[in-house]
């Protein structure tokens, strides 16, 4: 009999159940993607401490980067799946070329949770201690794994350890304005220590905890009883979030455990994905509605309009008075403008010079906030009218019973 449940699904189908930056490190990282530098100090991770999903649709161009990563951890995992969904392409033969097993999906049509749901019903029979969820385009840093374990291990109240995505190689000003996001988005954790989100692109979680959500699931959390991912969210991360924080579970964002992320190249595929992103925060707020968990969310989603529509009435004006030629500069106002580009300076200062000069220029990061802020409105109108926008795929070059009894579609685990 196989020593995991998973290894005995060859052929076979299972219904899944319910349940910044030195110029040494700069050379570190370009040397990363064309070979992996050798690590001669590593331990292993047995598969009943960590398991790894890795998620992937046609991903054949980014998956060898993404497991060399995971090979090169100080701690690295033995068990690695990649969930191979409706995929097209050679992404399973390229899993299992770098040594990791394959899990694919079948009738999922619940895309990212669905495929995740599949997986972790699998684990059920003998669950690991924790489950690393990684996207199939995210490279995690060397001591994701070791500092993710370290925390969690220390704290049994630790649902998660999330993730801190950056942005290098960043080209155009587009991409750059991104990555100074993403710097300021990090500094922004290291400073508050708060967790908004457990992302999606690379996270740590304790077992236990994902079997408390789905035991939950149709009762004190919505989503259907059984699945760990609510398969009806548009953003299957922050629904999570919003699910292991109502259960109780901490959340924490370690500074060592840094994952690199795809941009977006283009602002009509920015637009798609941050029009997701904000469409599926309301409607995850609307399904959870007003709590003690909810309340700062709800308050960032009310600062956020008024600071949209500010924007706009304010640049509005602006032009308006500039056409007439009513408009005066006062010193008042320069000054406090003064203050926050040396703010938004400050809060980009580790993603180096190009960072710093986009920040000073000002104008650059003003267009992308306007481009965000039309994503942010545009979001608005999809919830109001109760739609959900349509997905886009970025093509790169490059106890027990309570988890796993509700999922529809069956997956099928090939292994070698």
């Amino acid at each position: 009999m196989p020593e995991h449940p998973e290894d005995a699904m060859t052929d076979a189908a299972v219904a899944p159940r319910p349940h910044v930056a030195t110029r040494r490190h700069h050379a570190a990282r370009t040397h990363a993607t064309s070979r992996p530098p050798r690590r001669t100090a590593c331990r292993t991770v047995p598969r009943a401490r960590l398991v790894v999903l890795v998620p992937a649709h046609d991903e054949e161009a980014a998956l060898p980067t993404v497991l060399r990563a995971v090979r090169d951890q100080t701690y690295r995992p033995a068990h690695v799946v990649v969930v191979a969904d409706r995929c097209t392409d050679g992404t399973a033969a390229v899993a299992r070329a770098h040594g990791a097993h394959v899990l694919t999906t079948r009738d999922n049509a619940d895309r990212k949770a669905g495929a995740l749901n599949q997986s972790l019903a699998v684990l059920v029979d003998a669950p690991p201690d924790y489950v690393m969820v990684l996207d199939a385009d995210t490279v995690i840093g060397p001591r994701f794994v070791e500092t993710a374990l370290s925390r969690l291990d220390a704290d049994p109240r630790l649902g998660a350890a999330s993730g801190i995505f950056l942005g290098p190689g960043a080209h155009g000003w587009l991409q750059r304005c991104q990555a100074n996001e993403y710097t300021r988005y990090a500094a922004k954790i290291g400073s508050t220590g708060r967790v908004s989100v457990v992302t999606g692109t690379a996270s740590v979680f304790r077992y236990a905890a994902l079997r408390d959500v789905a035991c939950a699931r149709g009762s004190a959390l919505p989503g259907r009883a059984g699945d760990v991912y609510d398969r009806g969210a548009i953003t299957e991360d922050s629904e999570l979030t919003l699910a292991l924080r109502t259960r109780g579970w901490r959340l924490v964002a370690p500074p060592a455990c840094v994952c690199r992320t795809e941009l977006m190249p283009s602002t009509v595929a920015l637009h798609r994905q941050r029009v997701r992103w904000y469409t599926g925060m309301l409607d995850n707020l609307r399904a959870y509605g007003l709590t003690r968990v909810t309340a700062g969310y709800h308050l960032q989603q009310l600062m956020l309009t008024v600071g949209t529509l500010t924007l706009w009435v304010l640049l509005a004006l602006t032009v308006g008075a500039a056409l007439l030629g009513t408009l005066a500069w006062q010193p008042f106002w320069l000054a406090v403008g003064a203050v926050f580009v040396v703010e938004r300076l400050v809060t980009v200062w580790e993603g180096g010079s190009t960072a710093r000069w986009i920040s000073l220029l000002v104008l650059p990061e003003l267009v992308y906030d306007l481009v965000l802020q039309r994503a942010y409105l545009h979001a608005w109108s999809y919830h109001l009218r109760g739609r959900s926008p349509q997905w886009g795929h970025l093509t790169v070059a490059h106890d027990r019973p309570c988890v796993g009894t509700a999922a529809t579609g069956a997956a099928r685990g090939e292994e070698e």
